[in-house]
């Protein structure tokens, strides 16, 4: 099996490499800080009263992964934050978490807030699917 490449001196192909994996670094000693994966629907009274347009409280018909993590003592100012299609990359001076997410998701379009008083960064991102029968938009 011969891999056909554009330059001669590359010992492996891009494709071969998983995404996410230029992050992982088992050397660092920075702490994984707690963190809590949701998902979150948008619902209307024709989905509420009616069901209407047949979504189910299961993941299948969730728009939007929500990432809470904890990061006590920690500035807003401290946190560098990278989203991939399939990897969520935090990093502060004491805490450390590369985190592969459960769906493709839409990385240009996320949110994120820091709550100071809670000590938690709150991300929300956009699941990236393909048209089924089960999500139309």
């Amino acid at each position: 099996f011969q891999v056909k490449s554009e330059n001669k001196k590359t010992i492996w192909n891009t494709e071969e490499v998983p995404e996410g994996s230029e992050f992982d670094d088992t050397w660092d000693p920075r702490e994984k800080p707690e963190y809590e994966i949701s998902f979150k629907q948008h619902v209307g009274t024709e989905d509420v009263f009616f069901g209407m347009t047949g979504k189910d409280p299961s993941t299948a018909c969730c728009e939007d992964i929500v990432i809470k993590i904890k990061l006590p003592e920690t500035k807003y100012s401290d946190i560098t934050l990278d989203i991939q299609d399939k990897v969520l990359d935090l990093r502060t001076p004491k805490k450390k978490l590369l985190l592969h997410l459960p769906y493709p998701v839409n990385s240009k379009e996320g949110r994120a807030r820091f709550l100071s008083e809670e000590e938690i960064l709150e991300v929300t991102l956009r699941i990236l699917r393909k048209f089924d029968f089960i999500n139309f938009s």
